[in-house]
C-alpha cells in the first residue's frame, strides 16, 4: 500500500486502497502532474491563506510546530501540511487548528482520486491536492506548508506567493533524488524561493550557504541567513529539547518577522513556543501499554545529523538503552556510531513494511543484539530506553503505546 497509510476508518480506508492500486510506488518528483491534477480541481492552491513554506534535511517539522504554536498564540487560526504520518493519515492535514476528520478526508480522498484518471500522480501529489482543497473550503488566518522531499520539485513548490519561507538544517539525505553534495542538495531546497518574498535560512556549512546565496540571487529572493542576518537569541525557551530546537525556534521567529502580512509580537511568540508540541522528537511516552513496562522515549532521528542532535541530548541527560531499526537507504554506520556512546546497550529491530537494514547484521557489527521484531525489544529492553532511526519505527511504538496526535 502506498506510503503504507492505514485507517480504521472504512471511507478512509477505501479511498487508501483505490490509490494504493492506482498510484505509482516510491517517491517521484517534478511538478507536471500536481499541477495537471489541481488545475481539474480548480486550482485550490490559489485560495489559501498567507502561506509559510518550509524546506530542510532536519527541523523542518518542528520549525513547522513552532511557526503555527506562534500564530496560534496570536489569536489566528492555521492550516498546516506535514509529513510523514506516525500513526493515521490524518496528522498530515491539520484544517484551522484541528487534524481533519475522518469523513471529511474520506470525501476528499474520492474527489481527488475521482481526477486523477491519466495522471497517475504520486501518493504524496494526491496527499497534497486533498491538503489544498482542504485549505481553500475552509476559512483560516494563516497556512503552513512543509516542504515533502526538496523543495525545487517538490509537490508543494506549486504555491506561487507565499509570504515567507525557510530551510532548516541541512545534510546529506536523499542523494538519489537530490544530489550527492551539500551544494546540490542546498540548491533543490533553496528552490523554494519567490521573487521579492523573504527566504530565511539557518547557518548552513559554507558549500551549501554559497548555493543558497546564488539560488536567492536568481530568483530574486531576499535572503536573512543566520550568522550574517540574524542571531539565535538565547532566551528562547521552546517546548521541545535540544539545542537544535532553539535554532528551529528562531528560524520561525525570522520567518514571522521577514514577512508584513501577519503580525505577531515577540510575548505571543515566546508563549506559543513554549507550548509547542512535535511528536517522535525526544518524546518521551506517556501512560500506556509500552510504558507501564518501562520508561520509554522515541526520536525519529534517521540520518547522520538527526542522529548528532539526539547523541547531544543524550550526553546532557545521560546514557539509554537504544532500540534502533534504520531503513535500508540510510547510512546505519553514521547513525549507530554517534547514537553508541551513549548506550546503555543496543538492540536492532526491523522496521515493518519497508526496507531496513538487517537487525542481525546490525548486531554483530556494533556487538549488540537482534530482535525479530519491536515488540518482542518492548518486552525485553529495560528502562530507560529510547526507540529511534526511523520515524515509520517511532510511529508504531506510539501506536502501540495508545498515542495518536490531536
Amino acid at each position: 500500500m502506498a506510503d503504507f497509510a492505514r485507517s480504521v476508518h472504512p471511507g478512509v480506508q477505501a479511498q487508501l486502497d483505490r490509490l494504493s492500486m492506482t498510484s505509482p510506488a516510491g517517491d517521484r518528483l517534478g511538478l507536471e502532474r500536481v499541477a495537471a491534477l489541481l488545475e481539474r480541481l480548480g486550482r485550490p492552491q490559489d485560495r489559501l491563506p498567507p502561506v509559510f513554506h518550509v524546506a530542510g534535511t532536519n527541523g523542518k517539522g518542528s520549525t513547522v510546530a513552532f511557526l503555527r504554536a506562534a500564530l496560534e498564540a496570536s489569536g489566528r487560526t492555521v492550516h498546516a501540511f506535514t509529513s510523514p504520518h506516525l500513526v493515521r493519515f490524518n496528522e498530515r492535514i491539520r484544517v484551522a487548528g484541528r487534524l481533519i476528520e475522518d469523513d471529511q478526508l474520506a470525501e476528499l480522498l474520492t474527489e481527488v482520486i475521482d481526477a486523477c484518471a491519466d495522471i497517475e500522480p504520486s501518493f504524496f501529489e494526491v496527499a497534497t491536492a486533498v491538503a489544498f482543497l482542504a485549505f481553500a473550503r475552509t476559512a483560516a488566518d494563516a497556512c503552513i506548508l512543509e516542504v515533502g522531499l526538496g523543495g525545487r520539485l517538490d509537490a508543494t513548490n506549486v504555491i506561487e506567493a507565499p509570504v515567507a519561507t525557510g530551510i532548516a538544517s541541512l545534510g546529506l539525505d536523499h542523494e538519489q533524488y537530490l544530489g550527492s553534495t551539500l551544494a546540490e542538495i542546498a540548491a533543490e531546497k533553496a528552490a523554494i524561493a519567490k521573487r521579492g518574498v523573504p527566504l530565511v535560512s539557518l547557518a548552513q556549512p559554507p558549500e551549501a550557504e554559497q548555493a543558497i546565496l546564488r539560488i536567492a540571487q536568481e530568483r530574486g529572493a531576499r535572503l536573512f541567513l543566520e550568522g550574517r542576518d540574524w542571531t539565535v537569541d538565547t532566551k528562547l525557551r521552546p517546548g521541545l529539547a535540544g539545542a537544535h530546537q532553539r535554532r528551529n525556534s528562531a528560524l520561525a521567529w525570522q520567518m514571522l518577522a521577514a514577512q508584513r502580512v501577519l503580525a505577531v509580537t515577540y510575548d505571543d511568540f515566546q508563549t506559543g513556543i513554549a507550548r509547542a508540541r512535535w511528536p517522535a522528537r525526544f518524546q518521551k511516552l506517556g501512560d500506556g501499554p509500552v510504558a507501564r513496562i518501562a520508561e520509554t522515549w522515541v526520536d525519529g532521528a534517521h540520518n547522520a545529523a538527526a542522529a548528532e542532535a539526539l547523541a547531544a541530548l543524550l550526553a546532557e541527560r545521560g546514557p539509554m538503552h537504544l532500540i534502533l531499526g534504520i531503513l535500508a537507504n540510510k547510512d546505519a554506520a553514521s547513525i549507530v556510531g554517534k547514537l553508541a556512546p551513549h548506550a546503555l546497550s543496543l538492540t536492532f529491530v526491523p522496521v515493518a513494511d519497508h526496507a531496513h537494514h538487517d537487525p542481525d547484521e546490525l548486531a554483530r557489527e556494533f556487538s549488540g543484539q537482534a530482535m525479530p521484531e519491536i515488540e518482542a525489544a518492548l518486552a525485553a529492553v529495560p528502562g530507560p530506553r529510547l526507540v529511534a532511526g526511523s520515524l515509520y519505527l517511532a510511529g508504531q511504538v506510539l501506536a502501540a503505546n495508545d498515542e495518536m496526535l490531536d
